[in-house]
């Protein structure tokens, strides 16, 4: 994947993220790390709640994964 590719595809994930940090008025990066951390743990009754987190977790992944490969480019 090229540096033009990545940026493209990390500015559609943050686009993405965005619509679940308005929604939940948390941060991605604060979500996540409450979230490895256990501290949202009681969500995982809600059905919505539990399907939301698990795709902006895998949002937020691939989004640093990019931006590692990114730095490894420049």
């Amino acid at each position: 994947m090229n540096i033009h590719e990545l940026v493209i595809e990390m500015k559609l994930l943050e686009r993405r993220s965005t619509l679940y940090e308005e929604k939940y008025g948390i941060l991605s990066e604060d979500f996540y790390n409450a979230l490895m951390s256990g501290k949202l743990a009681h969500y995982d009754e809600y059905d919505e709640t539990r399907a939301d987190f698990s795709r902006w977790k895998g949002i937020y992944e691939t989004w640093r994964r990019r931006k590692q490969s990114l730095a490894e480019h420049q």
